[in-house]
């Protein structure tokens, strides 16, 4: 009403597009197809985000976030964790039901702009301030200024009391409109009778374009609530939403209690028009317990894990390793080496592992600690390499075992490179606490004997080989996964990782076969390569000719267990996955026809389960649902294997899409379940498939090996296809000493 010059008139123009019958869910809930169900759904979301607009939320696809400060803890770098509630409709064997689930996401901190940033760059002055830094922390972030809100596009090269602009000065004699030259400090304090205080010195916050700037002195602008902060987060402040993001079941089960109250979808007109009502209990659903698979280890000991682990400490390993040459490589300048190599000592003797004393302690000289990290890593080898030498093809050492000062450290990624890429040595990279104990080095020691070849634990079924429909017939099991960038990486290449089982009739020893493809394509590009060089025919075929080798024979039986595609995507593994890997085997053999079983697996899903008799705990170790809540036409269930001790547990969803060796729903389930019990960082069952754990791993392994400037790769997005960006980021291929290694443990 104010801007009556600035107004404008739309017109609208709505045209009936379809007809669509609620019919349609009760047909799918009897197994009949119905071509509208999911239009239906999706005209049911569009309610719920409706609904939740209304109330002034923000909406993050199907979670929605109120700002209430009930809700709202804040943590560093001027950010904030929000509780708010996840709700969608789905269709069961039930019938038609609304899934609420608890959800959590980051949010800036509303209030002045000043404020925020010297909490998110972590400075007390701000004179401290770094502006390029902050130039590209407020790019697209919304403020409020002059009662308005407006978008932030930049900030300005010069200072408020020096940056300039053209005004209009009045009419000259002939009537054209003069302009005149002023400071935007200027005015501010003469046209708008207001004086800055503090932000004289510096740049503005323009909310218009590049060319035709509009500036507003930075201590006017205040950060707008519900805005998503979506940068990477330090080590602290994950842990930090890590710990917020934890509520037992008991908590967890209040907030969605009062998500769902508050929501008021009893009081929504469209859900009354649809004769639909909300119930306000949670659906009850019977499950069953799995006893868990017995584990072997060294000496022929059985044991039978105890709620979801077991006890290694005054057993040996099954397969232990003997490391005869290996050094020490200290990056670190606050870890005690002469207690670390006791307690190695101590620990290994225990676990049955032969390790002699370590050659030699390599110290970073503290003159070098400023320069780049692969200058580090290149200096450290070099004196490694110069003092303990050995023959000319062969590695200087079995492994290396690298301290690092911090986790994620920068020299992380730079020195697997050097270890894993370019010298073939298997390295264990730590960075221990001051007070280390025996427990921190046993879960080393497992690690390290993997990566050597050795073996930490078996299952009593591989053993004796009673594994239904698998030990009895040749049978290779895949675990698939895809692993993107973060959401601010839009052009980053995705990894995609594939792991085969190996020496068959055992499910315990993986290899990993890893490939870089176009940013966020989920689908698997490098399966099979009918057109190429004589290197690389493919994951596929390369998995398929270690499997040959290692267990003596070609696999009959073919069982793949592909992680992170949504129900949407199903269609989409089977007619172009499954299809690559039948042509990769057709091409080592053409008359070979393997049978095949495809499981999905989900974890990202909003299903939760909760006892009724034992609110403060999470259900056991073991728990499967396959009734009630599943879906009415697949065959699926959900798992929690693994003993939830921190939060809520979340179960796997699991998704059986094709199945040729016939497996009955009981023996897929255990073979699932015994799948979580051979693991071997871990003396606990873990909430998914081994294969798909293990082909997680091994993705974010290698993305630490790709060398890229991702300021240069961002900047260049506006002139390379994703594709083009992929080719130039080759993913580096490990040296073949420790390719077929567990590398990713």
């Amino acid at each position: 009403m104010r801007r009556q010059s600035r107004s404008k008139t739309f017109k609208v123009e709505i045209t009936y597009l379809a007809k669509i019958p609620i019919q349609a869910i009760a047909n799918v809930v009897q197994g009949r197809e119905s071509e509208h169900y999911q239009e239906i759904l999706n005209v049911l979301d569009v309610i719920l985000s409706q609904n939740a607009t209304k109330q002034g939320c923000l909406r993050i696809r199907q979670s929605y976030f109120h700002d209430n400060p009930r809700n709202i803890t804040n943590i560093d770098g001027g950010i904030q964790c929000c509780r708010g509630y996840h709700s969608s409709f789905k269709v069961t064997q039930k019938g038609l039901s609304l899934n609420v689930d608890v959800s959590t996401t980051l949010l800036l901190k509303p209030g002045p702009v000043l404020d925020f940033l010297l909490q998110n760059q972590n400075v007390q002055q701000t004179n401290l301030i770094d502006w390029t830094k902050a130039r590209r922390m407020l790019k697209n972030i919304r403020i409020k200024a002059n009662n308005r809100e407006y978008k932030i596009t930049g900030l300005s090269e010069m200072s408020c009391r020096t940056e300039k602009f053209l005004i209009k000065n009045g009419n000259d004699v002939n009537g054209q409109v003069k302009l005149s030259e002023i400071t935007v400090y200027e005015y501010f304090k003469h046209k708008k009778n207001i004086e800055l205080n503090y932000s004289i010195d510096m740049p503005c916050i323009n909310v218009g374009k590049s060319k035709d700037p509009t500036y507003f002195p930075i201590e006017l602008c205040t950060l707008v609530s519900l805005q998503r902060y979506t940068r990477v987060l330090s080590n602290k402040q994950r842990a930090q939403m890590m710990l917020q993001s934890k509520n037992s079941p008991h908590e967890r089960k209040e907030a969605l209690q009062y998500s769902l109250k508050n929501s008021r979808y009893d009081s929504e007109p469209m859900f009354r028009s649809f004769g639909i009502t909300i119930e306000p209990c949670f659906t009850q659903v019977d499950g069953r317990v799995l006893q868990p698979p017995t584990v072997v280890v060294g000496s022929g000991h059985n044991i039978c894990p105890r709620n979801g682990s077991w006890n290694l400490n005054d057993k040996k390993l099954v397969e232990p390793v003997e490391i005869k040459r290996w050094a020490i490589v200290n990056f670190s300048s606050r870890c005690a080496i002469k207690h670390l190599g006791s307690l190695i000592k101590k620990c290994s003797e225990m676990k049955g592992m032969l390790i002699h004393r370590p050659f030699d302690v390599f110290e970073e000289d503290s003159r070098y600690r400023s320069e780049s990290p692969s200058s580090r890593v290149a200096r450290m080898y070099e004196k490694l390499k110069a003092k303990m030498p050995g023959p000319p093809k062969d590695p200087p050492a079995q492994l290396l075992l690298c301290i690092l000062p911090v986790k994620n450290c920068e020299l992380y990624g730079p020195w697997k490179r050097k270890c894993l890429v370019d010298e073939g040595i298997a390295t264990q990279c730590i960075a221990p606490t001051q007070n280390i104990n025996e427990h921190y080095i046993n879960n080393v020691l497992l690690k390290i004997n993997a990566k050597l070849g050795g073996m930490n634990s078996l299952l009593l079924s591989e053993v004796t080989r009673s594994i239904p429909l698998f030990s009895n017939i040749p049978t290779l099991v895949i675990g698939m996964d895809v692993s993107h960038g973060s959401s601010y990486q839009s052009n980053v290449p995705s990894i995609a990782a594939v792991v085969s089982s190996r020496y068959w009739p055992q499910i315990s020893r993986y290899k990993a076969v890893v490939r870089a493809q176009p940013s966020k394509v989920e689908m698997i590009a490098s399966l099979f390569k009918p057109v190429s060089d004589a290197k690389d025919d493919g994951i596929i075929c390369e998995l398929l000719k270690d499997f040959r080798a290692t267990s003596g024979m070609k696999p009959k039986q073919i069982i793949i267990f592909r992680d992170g595609v949504s129900d949407s995507q199903f269609n989409q593994v089977l007619d172009i996955e499954l299809e690559e890997i039948i042509k990769a085997c057709k091409h080592l053999d053409e008359n070979w026809c393997p049978k095949f079983t495809v499981i999905v697996a989900q974890k990202n899903h909003h299903t939760r389960f909760f006892k009724p008799n034992a609110p403060q705990e999470n259900v056991s170790p073991g728990t499967v649902i396959d009734n009630t809540i599943c879906n009415p036409k697949n065959n699926d269930f959900y798992m929690c294997a693994h003993a939830g001790r921190i939060g809520t547990s979340r179960p796997t969803h699991y998704h059986l899409l094709f199945d040729e060796i016939g497996f009955s729903a009981d023996n897929l389930q255990e073979l699932v379940h015994s799948l979580c019990y051979v693991h071997q960082r871990s003396t606990s069952a873990i909430s998914i498939v081994a294969p798909i754990y293990y082909a997680d791993l091994a993705a974010a392994q290698m993305a630490h090996l790709m060398k890229f400037d991702e300021s240069e790769t961002l900047s260049s997005h506006n002139e390379s296809t994703s594709a083009d960006i992929s080719q130039v980021l080759e993913l580096p291929r490990l040296h073949e000493r420790v390719a077929n290694s567990m590398f990713f443990c």
